[in-house]
This record gives structure tokens, sequence and C-alpha cells, in this order.
């Protein structure tokens, strides 16, 4: 991708962000020894360069997977993921380029499996959002280009890599708390989340016959480089995750172990399920 591409790609908020210039960086680390949970397998996650991405590239790699690790523009950030994953001794490739492109997609998938030799775990991780008080302040453009990320790029990532998987493979999708709770500052994010929880639900239907299960983790407040880049307005940056029951955000290293659970077998008899590491709130959902 050239420089120019990339600068493209940049939005005016300062979104998407780049965890190596954070002061306060996330925790991203596995907090407990690999037990091979994930040997011999191969995951693709979007957005893994930084934030919760990142953490589940690592912990997967710790569990034995190889990982495709795909970002939009931080090509710093994805070579850190990159060292991370390889120092658990796995194999990683980055990739980049914009998931809300089809193109992107089946190109992706495609590098993936030449690659690493095929797909059993797919992340839909990959995510934006723009904080706007007024509805009226959403443009038309904002609205088409958050949907195009959030829910468009997940279902083009299915459908690239529907013909690579097989019974016992695992596909996880990234909604939020924001689906069950609202958040009048996030109107066009919160929609996308919604749409992703029934997208996953009836996935789930749609694939469990060829023994495919789908579930969906819903974060609450987790520090990433979304927040501080323009995701959330200053005022609530400077509250960010005290309303939590918890009274604090959560680190991306709290959220990737849900991931892990999902995507290994000890999560065999699940399907069409939503984690909610959350911080205490209770959605009911």
């Amino acid at each position: 991708m050239s420089e120019t591409e990339t600068l493209d790609m940049i939005h005016e908020d300062g979104l998407p962000g780049h965890e190596s210039q954070m002061d306060d960086k996330p925790d991203w680390q596995p907090r407990y020894a690999g037990s091979g949970r994930l040997e011999g397998k191969v995951a693709l996650i979007t957005g893994a360069d930084s934030g919760i991405g990142r953490a589940v590239a690592a912990l997967f790699a710790r569990e034995g997977a190889d990982i495709a690790i795909l970002y939009l523009c931080e090509h710093d950030d994805a070579a850190k993921t990159k060292q991370i994953v390889e120092r658990e001794g796995r194999r990683a490739i980055t990739i980049a380029g914009d998931v809300g492109e089809k193109d992107f997609c089946d190109r992706a998938l495609a590098e993936t499996v030449e690659k690493l030799g095929g797909l059993d775990i797919l992340v839909n991780n990959a995510a934006e959002q723009h904080p706007d008080k007024d509805i009226r302040d959403i443009t038309e453009e904002q609205l088409k280009r958050t949907f195009q990320t959030n829910i468009f790029g997940y279902f083009f990532m299915v459908q690239a890599a529907r013909p690579h998987l097989k019974s016992g493979s695992a596909i996880i999708n990234c909604t939020s708390v924001t689906m069950y709770q609202g958040s009048k500052e996030l109107l066009d994010y919160s929609a996308t989340k919604g749409a992703i929880t029934a997208f996953t639900r009836s996935l789930s239907e749609n694939l469990i016959e060829a023994g495919i299960r789908v579930n969906a983790v819903a974060p609450g407040p987790i520090w990433t480089p979304l927040n501080p880049s323009g995701g959330a307005s200053p005022d609530k940056l400077e509250t960010f995750g005290e309303d939590t029951p918890m009274g604090r955000p959560g680190q991306p290293n709290e959220v990737a172990p849900s991931f892990l659970f999902l995507a290994c077998e000890d999560s065999s008899y699940m399907s069409g399920q939503v984690l909610h590491p959350n911080g205490g709130t209770i959605v009911n959902g």
C-alpha cells in the first residue's frame, strides 16, 4: 500500500489511531501460559494491529495458532503485532487494506490460505466509530462509512472465508455493549453493532449444519487507540469506563480470553451466543 493510499484512509478525526503513539498504552499481554488449545490452527483477525485485535492475536498465538493480521493503515502497529506472534513461535502475515471493500476481503483470504495453508478461525473485529451528540451532525458519508466497515466488512469476510471453512471451524464477531444499552453519542455505531448481533445469530443458524460455530463478544468500554484518537468525545474520555459497576475501563487482555473460549473446543456446544466482558454491566442479552 502506498503512502498516498495510507493517508487517504485516515479520517479527519484521527481514526483509526496508532497504539504506538499512545502514552497510556493498552495491556495486550496474555495472562497465562498456553495449553495448545489452538495448536495447528490458522486464524484471520481483522483490526489485529492494536487494541482488542492485538490481544486476541497474541493469545491465539500463545495457544498455537498461526495468524493473518488484517489492518487498515497502521503499519507500525501491525509490525509490532507480527513480532508478538512470532515471539510465541507461530507464523504471522500482515495484510493492509479496507475490509469495507469486497475485493480486498477476497484477496486477503486468498493470501492467507496461500501463505498459511488454510483457515480455521475468522475473527471479525475491525470497526470504526465517530461520536456525534446531534443526529443531524451525522453526515451521509459518515453513516455509509460506518456501516461499510462495521457490518458490510463482516459480510464480505464471511463470504470470502466460507469456501475454506469446514466442520469444527469458528467465526467470532465483535459486537458491543452499546447494542444492548444504546449510546446517545454513538448512534450509527450502535446501530451497526445491533446488526452484527442479528447477523451472528442468523449466520449461526445458516452454518450450524455444516459444523461451523458462529458466536460473538460484546465488550464494554475497553481502552484501545480507537477512543483517544477521536472515537470518543473529550468529556467522555475524562470519565471513560467509570460508569461500569467495576468503575473502570477494561483492558484488551481482559477481552481476548472470551474470543479464545469461542474459538476452541471448550465452547463446542455453543453457537449463536454472545459473551459480555463489560465490567459487570447486566444487559440480559
